[in-house]
């Protein structure tokens, strides 16, 4: 019983903590207070479920009981201002109006994404209180040490609360504005979740399935704006290929190597629909460009090769318009595929060694220039250094052996 109570906590706890604290934050607009309220209640249920049993409804029990805490400290501290007074009538409305487990994650991204708060600040805020994620996958995502990324969290929640920012979506005129900020998180917890998929726990499975649920919800919000489809078709074609991504000894298998017939067509198939409605805007931008290029990495499943000439053109528009250290990686590994390995090179070695030293994409790709270019010391250092940065064992393994190639 203790067992699975706590298994059933932990697994709440991955996947719908972001959901749960977006319905307590936009009552009381305190994003730190509601955490702790959070928090308190996941103690309660480590002690409670083993010895009552595990609720129907976990998530219901656990925001229950978040709201019992709030109720009771409004109370205790006896506030009798109107602010407190309408806070606790709204607490009321929510519980009345919301049992059915409304979505308030996608409310809370664009309270994030209002212009009050640092524009650098709102993609990793979205990560940690909508989608759950901790300081230390948020700042490994954005090359930032944990302590910084949780100082500048705390700031940014801080920003919410004492400037008493609404939570509620905007209107309709307004949203576009904010639309790359919510974009831009919901395709990085995607990333996260994608990085870890293989083998990992059911709630970091989850969060992929989360991102393409809020990318639908974002679709379907704004359905004359093209780049949310171009999100959700990216993460489609992404997604359909997971089956394809270990063999089966569960060892890596790189994207030229899969084997296609494992892709899922009817994801493959929704993705290019999406894709082709979004071309429709005549407005191009980064999301659905970087779908447009997994769109002819599939056409590999169909032709038997890889159109790198129409690639080559896509990643120039990719970084022209979003130069980012991943996308300009990206096209380097591009080059190097495509059998250009010293253009490869030069593009690798023009990027900021400040913004590359802990990327481990960047080592990786110049691991594998270095090797093709047979300069094998270069090769080795950048293995071992990739090797150092990767996190998941099957990937270890494979950047490991081919390491021995440029030793021996």
């Amino acid at each position: 019983m203790q067992k699975d109570a706590r298994r059933t906590a932990e697994l709440a706890a991955r996947t719908s903590y972001g959901r749960l604290l977006a319905i307590l934050a936009s009552g009381s607009r305190d994003i730190s207070a509601a955490e702790d309220l959070l928090s308190q209640a996941f103690v309660a249920a480590l002690k409670s479920w083993p010895e009552r049993g595990v609720p129907d409804n976990p998530d219901a029990w656990l925001l229950t009981a978040a709201r019992n805490s709030q109720r009771n400290l409004i109370r205790h501290a006896k506030v009798r201002d109107g602010a407190a007074l309408e806070m606790e009538r709204h607490f009321q409305e929510l519980s009345e109006s919301q049992q059915d487990f409304p979505d308030e994650r996608l409310k809370m991204l664009f309270v994030c994404a209002h212009p009050a708060i640092d524009a650098a600040m709102r993609t990793p805020l979205m990560l940690q209180i909508v989608l759950g994620l901790d300081a230390v996958r948020i700042g490994s995502a954005f090359l930032v040490a944990p302590s910084t990324m949780g100082q500048r969290l705390v700031r940014a929640k801080a920003k919410i609360r004492d400037s008493g920012l609404r939570f509620t979506v905007p209107d309709s005129d307004v949203l576009p504005e904010r639309l790359i900020d919510v974009l831009n998180a919901i395709y990085a917890a995607f990333g996260a979740a994608w990085d870890e998929m293989p083998g990992a726990a059911e709630g970091d499975q989850g969060l992929a399935e989360e991102a393409i649920y809020l990318g639908r919800l974002i679709a379907s919000l704004l359905p004359d704006e093209p780049e949310p489809k171009g999100l959700l078709a990216l993460m489609l074609y992404c997604h359909a290929r997971r089956a394809a991504r270990r063999d089966e000894y569960g060892k890596f298998v790189p994207l030229k190597q899969q084997d296609s017939g494992k892709w899922s067509r009817d994801m493959i198939i929704e993705a290019e629909q999406l894709l082709t409605l979004a071309s429709r805007a005549a407005t191009f931008g980064q999301y659905q460009c970087e779908a447009a290029i997994q769109s002819v990495h599939v056409q590999r499943a169909i032709t038997g090769i890889t159109n790198h000439k129409a690639l080559l053109a896509l990643y120039d528009l990719l970084v022209a318009q979003c130069p980012t250290v991943g996308n300009l990686v990206s096209r380097a590994a591009m080059l190097l595929e495509a059998g250009d390995a010293q253009c490869a090179h030069e593009a690798l070695a023009a990027l900021p060694p400040d913004l590359t030293a802990r990327y481990q994409p960047f080592w990786v790709t110049s691991a594998f220039v270095a090797l093709e270019l047979e300069e094998s010391a270069r090769a080795k250092a950048a293995f071992e250094t990739a090797i150092a940065l990767t996190e998941d064992p099957a990937v270890r393994t494979f950047l490991t052996g081919h390491a021995q190639r440029a030793t021996g």
